[in-house]
């Protein structure tokens, strides 16, 4: 029987290799930008079109090559950061396997200008899937250019299963973001079809981070620095509030190469326990430099896991050393006890003497809400819970103006006779003592605009609302999700959508990398009613908003949340159109803790059952769930 087993070609393995080192265009970024690193470049230029799928240049005034490296270099495991086993504990590059090169050529068309800076003439070189077309001398700048044209050329099925441009540029962005975080005192810039996105000079670490997510960031930064003997821990957390719903912001460097670790998150998301609003992430962004002998990072193609020897110390000293920088910048909350000493000079009436009138808030829909005040059969009357607090005050001016507004806010409580209630929470609750003899509402008719009962609220958060065989509770958020993701979705389906304009346009300003994400938006946002325009380098202008935005809502607010949500929703493979709709949605919705009138929670109710899909929100989560009478008998049955 004759051999079967034979060696395969290089242009077959350096393909296959190609599967796991090359996975897209921003990894293709990522390997190339390194390289200049090693090659002790102080200034980069990264040139993009199309997202990577057309053209991927990086320009470099590194160290160079001679015509022999230059050719060396897309051989199969060719390096020059490394001789022998013992090499690879000490790893100081980015760079180090000899697989990236020849990887990419197997699958682009690859072009290389490279002179050395002690030599009057470079090198050209032009590959095709592992085969060399071209070699000849060529003038050119001292350093590398590499251009990178036509990935995956060669392999189709690897194009069709790329992303659009505005997700394949978001992975290129955040290859860019990393290694430039990672070396502050290198110049880089970004270019993407003819436009320059990122301009990063020379500078520190704090003034990097600004320059690349804005000048707004400079406020949200407190700087961790701790040093032992066994590492050295550097750099700067985000304030918890202004943690996002996303991350994106999160950045761990170990002897400056970016690593992604579940385990070390776990350490700093420790340190903000109790400060940070729930499901948010804060930003940060940490440089350990540990010996090289002490960590791993030949783990993984990507070379962005790492494995320690002694993990636990890392984990310890992250979390104590983030910890103690929130505390002394005054990030972690504290006691006054001078606040408790004035406090306790002064004590406020008790609830018995001073029963607060529930305060009325603004409807969601634009209009106002009111509310009225109730006591119980014990209460005193407004006179005696005014003289109460009087006596305790004194007479200067600014005592005499609050016992005023005191006086105010129970006048006119005794004209009011009310049944007794009892509290849940914050929220009174009537308990009357028979039926009402309005009429029942039928739930089978799918209308709550019948219900004369009135609705409840449940820690601002739910609604209690009554049909025939038992009550239903709504969730306030949930539901409206799913009223204006279907509206929003028929705006942009039939744009027709109704624009307010503005009486004073007004400015924003977004981080390179969100401000790609909106431009690249811009037309299915304006169908939603916004009238939004291009105003400079990561700066538009806002000359109208939807007509059925509330005047409160900040216009800046709801673009970064919209943005945050679309984000979010990337990995979903929704449509553009689903995508705005549900980002929309989740950022113009209402929140728990939200209190509502009777007339909004009966809008809310009604236009809940006028969609196409009541029954859940467009994340999958249930919009009520209902209660039948015979249920409740079981609970309080022996």
């Amino acid at each position: 029987m004759a051999d079967v087993i034979q060696l395969l070609p290089d242009s077959i393995a350096n393909q296959i290799a190609a599967g796991e080192v090359i996975q897209r265009p921003a990894s293709v970024v990522k390997e190339l930008m390194e390289n200049s690193i090693d090659a002790g470049s102080t200034q980069i230029k990264l040139i993009i079109k199309d997202a990577g799928k057309t053209l991927i240049q990086v320009i470099d005034n590194g160290c160079g090559m001679s015509e022999t490296d230059a050719r060396m270099s897309f051989e199969r495991h060719a390096t020059s950061k490394i001789r022998a086993a013992k090499d690879l504990f000490a790893i100081k590059t980015m760079g180090f396997r000899g697989e990236a090169m020849a990887s990419i050529a197997a699958i682009a068309q690859v072009e290389m200008k490279t002179r050395k800076h002690n030599e009057d003439v470079g090198v050209r070189l032009i590959i095709e899937g592992s085969e060399i077309k071209s070699q000849e001398p060529c003038q050119c700048n001292a350093g590398t250019s590499l251009s990178i044209k036509n990935l995956f050329y060669n392999v189709p099925a690897r194009r069709n299963f790329l992303k659009t441009t505005t997700v394949e540029m978001r992975h290129i962005i955040d290859e860019f973001q990393r290694v430039a975080l990672a070396n502050p005192d290198i110049f880089f810039s970004l270019h993407h079809n003819g436009t320059e996105v990122f301009h990063l000079p020379e500078s520190n670490l704090r003034q990097r981070i600004v320059n690349m997510f804005g000048q707004n960031s400079n406020k949200k930064l407190v700087p961790v620095l701790e040093e032992t003997d066994a590492l050295r821990l550097e750099g700067f957390v985000g304030k918890p509030e202004f943690a996002k719903k996303t991350r994106g912001e999160q950045f761990f460097f170990v002897n400056r190469r970016f690593i992604k670790s579940g385990y070390l998150n776990h350490a700093l998301m420790g340190a903000y326990e109790d400060v940070l609003p729930k499901d948010t992430y804060p930003l940060y962004v940490i440089f350990i430099e540990i010996d090289p002998a002490r960590i791993d990072i030949n783990v993984h193609p990507t070379k962005q896991e790492i494995k320690f020897d002694d993990e636990r110390l890392v984990y310890n000293y992250l979390k104590v050393s983030v910890r103690h920088a929130l505390g002394q910048y005054s990030i972690t909350p504290t006691l006054d006890f001078d606040q408790e000493q004035i406090l306790n000079n002064h004590p406020l009436p008790s609830m018995s003497e001073s029963r607060r009138e529930a305060s009325s808030t603004p409807s969601f829909l634009g209009g106002s809400s009111g509310s009225s005040s109730s006591r119980g059969s014990g209460s005193t009357s407004s006179g005696e819970r005014y003289e109460t607090f009087s006596s305790k005050a004194n007479n200067s001016p600014l005592d005499s103006s609050n016992l005023q507004n005191w006086k105010k806010m129970y006048d006119g409580l005794d004209e009011f006779d009310q049944p007794k209630e009892e509290k849940i929470g914050d929220q009174p609750i009537t308990l009357e003592s028979r039926m009402s003899e309005g009429n029942q509402l039928d739930d089978s008719s799918q209308s709550f605009s019948k219900d004369i009962k009135p609705l409840f609220q449940i820690h601002s958060t739910y609604i209690v609302s009554h049909i025939k065989s038992g009550y239903i509770l709504v969730d306030q958020q949930a539901a409206h999700e799913r009223i204006l993701y279907e509206r929003y979705l028929s705006m942009l389906n039939e744009k027709e959508a109704v624009t307010q304009k503005e009486l004073f346009p007004r400015n924003i300003t977004l981080n390179p990398a969100d401000a790609e994400i909106l431009k690249d938006l811009l037309p299915q946002i304006n169908l939603l009613g916004f009238d939004i325009q291009e105003f400079g380098k990561d700066a538009f202008v806002i000359h109208g908003v939807p007509a059925d935005l509330k005047s409160s809502q900040d216009e800046q607010k709801i673009i970064e949340q919209l943005l945050e949500q679309y984000k979010s929703n990337r990995d979903l493979d929704l449509n553009i159109i689903e995508n705005i709709a549900r980002a929309m949605a989740r950022s113009s919705a209402i929140k728990k803790g939200q209190s509502l009138s009777q007339e909004e929670m009966r809008e809310l109710v009604d236009k809940l059952f006028a969609c196409a899909m009541p029954f859940t929100s467009p994340t999958g989560k249930k919009c009520f769930v209902t209660f039948e009478l015979d249920e409740l008998a079981k609970k309080f049955s022996i």
